[in-house]
């Protein structure tokens, strides 16, 4: 049976309800964590995002494809957000929330269910950071570090989109990203163009 990684809690991402953290084992390698059974459920935050078509009702609609999945429960989602395209700006405004998620999948598992929800909807990979129908991204994993060529957590770019750190902080205000909080984030970053839809 693969070692449990559980424990593997690093000082770059504490837990929101807790506040608790821990050193890496050494030991435990992020290999560990992808193959890992998970026998309890792990709390995962899951950022979503669309600029094509009903871009409400395309978040709507994968975090219901979400919430059905058997291994998967929906326990919070923030507000929506209308934001300005980052990365390539030459495109249509984004619609981006948040859900909090508690999961008995292992991190690659929830990746893969995330991706086929993308896939589902007619979402198509032409352009890096382009439009799309709809995006599924784990930000948080637990507390838990991933580092593999296909899925890193915490996202790496968590700290620089404004549209992810606005409905984070509607679910996780309390979250500590590699020993910064979601405030301090926030406040390095001119978040004027992402604003709540009512």
């Amino acid at each position: 049976m693969s070692k449990n990684c559980s424990e593997l809690m690093p000082n770059d991402a504490t837990h929101p309800a807790t506040g608790s953290s821990s050193q890496v084992a050494d030991a435990c390698k992020p290999d560990d964590i992808i193959e890992a059974t998970v026998e309890v459920a792990v709390e995962a935050i899951i950022g979503l995002g669309s600029n094509m078509g009903d871009k409400i009702g395309n978040l709507d609609l994968a975090i219901v494809q979400l919430a059905t999945d058997p291994e998967i429960k929906v326990v919070a989602r923030s507000r929506k957000y209308r934001s300005a395209p980052w990365g390539v700006t030459d495109q249509d405004w984004f619609v981006n929330a948040c859900v909090v998620v508690k999961t008995t999948l292992s991190p690659h598992a929830l990746l893969d269910r995330c991706q086929r929800i993308e896939t589902t909807m007619g979402r198509v990979r032409r352009q890096r950071w382009g439009a799309r129908v709809i995006d599924v991204d784990i930000l948080t994993y637990g507390r838990a570090a991933v580092q593999t060529p296909d899925l890193v957590i915490p996202h790496p770019l968590i700290a620089q989109r404004g549209f992810v750190l606005l409905p984070l902080r509607d679910v996780a205000v309390d979250l500590v990203v590699a020993g910064r909080t979601l405030d301090d984030m926030i406040a390095a970053l001119d978040t004027r163009d992402v604003t709540p839809i009512n």
